[in-house]
């Protein structure tokens, strides 16, 4: 059995995080107008971009089209070794072709490049060779070299994956924001799961409605609002007026103050003691909205309102089975 040496591991993780770090760094000054011109012809793009590569490149390659058509870029990844036996089908004219391969000389890819040129398809390349032929047949090539892997032996590909993985980040962020890409539009691209309900789900799909709604006039009496608080499990009512609109609040906070000033609750009205100037939120507004305002505020409950007119009341709990706080 193998002696593990924990301070060697650790050493060793510190030299490829820093090889690493050193390597994108250096990525920024190779930068040149071979970016913007891979940026505008992917922006141009009347079908879908098309990412491809072999082998660890493959796996690069699925992550950056997987980045791309959640930012906005329609894209899809097509591997280069079934394109030769059916798959070049699913690349048409319309497309553009963006290619990794650290040598520049992968042979799946070269294949490619004829029926590529037929097609007239764009073709975008990622490699650490510019004098390559697959960078020299390139429309637009981006350099991703690096000096040395982050691999001792200097052959398993480390360093030089992450370069492409960071410029491939980069070519979608620079297209995201040259679409004008939102928060909303990315929502509709991650329907699923919390992100998408935090960006989706609006204040109206989880507050509470109608006879859901603590509310009491400002003549109840504070026995009677009490009851109205224990009834409908909030921690809190609204104080309204004949037409709905909003007047005061009383808390859970306010009935502690209450108590310490010693006055009668089954004779004192509630508009003595409630509290004005509630914080309210729209119908429209994100419930991750809601959410920032209660936490802003150190409070567990929000008035809906529309105007000065009650619609609802959302509360911290409900955020939280939503999956939103």
């Amino acid at each position: 059995m193998m002696t593990f040496d924990s301070s060697a591991a650790l050493t060793a993780a510190k030299r490829t995080f820093q090889m690493e770090a050193d390597a994108v760094a250096n990525l920024a000054q190779k930068l040149d107008h071979q970016f913007p011109k891979a940026c505008e012809l992917m922006l141009n793009c009347r079908g879908r971009v098309i990412v491809t590569g072999m082998g660890k490149s493959g796996h690069i390659a699925r992550k950056i089209a997987a980045t791309l058509a959640s930012t906005g870029t329609p894209a899809h990844f097509v591997h280069p070794g079934e394109a030769s036996h059916g798959d070049m089908g699913m690349i048409t004219a319309q497309d553009v072709v963006v290619a990794l391969s650290n040598s520049g000389t992968a042979v799946e890819i070269l294949t490619l490049l004829p029926l590529l040129k037929r097609l007239g398809v764009p073709l975008i390349t990622m490699t650490g060779n510019p004098e390559s032929a697959l960078a020299q047949a390139a429309e637009a090539h981006l350099d991703t070299g690096v000096e040395t892997e982050a691999c001792p032996l200097d052959l398993a590909p480390t360093s030089s994956t992450t370069t492409a993985l960071v410029m491939g980040d980069a070519l979608a962020i620079a297209l995201l924001e040259a679409r004008g890409f939102t928060a909303e539009d990315f929502a509709f691209s991650h329907p699923g799961g919390k992100l998408g309900r935090k960006l989706l789900l609006k204040v109206e799909d989880v507050m509470r409605e109608g006879l859901a709604i603590p509310r009491v006039s400002s003549s109840t009496r504070l026995i009677d609002a009490l009851l109205e608080i224990s009834q409908k499990g909030l921690g809190m009512t609204t104080v309204i007026d004949h037409e709905d609109i909003l007047l005061g609040l009383f808390t859970d906070g306010d009935l502690r103050r209450t108590l310490d000033k010693g006055l009668d609750v089954t004779t004192t009205p509630i508009r003595d003691v409630m509290t004005t100037g509630a914080k309210t939120i729209g119908l429209n507004h994100l419930a991750a909205e809601a959410l920032n305002i209660m936490e802003q505020n150190k409070i567990s409950a929000l008035v809906v309102a529309e105007g000065q007119s009650v619609r609802g009341v959302i509360h911290l709990m409900d955020l939280l089975r939503e999956g939103i706080a």
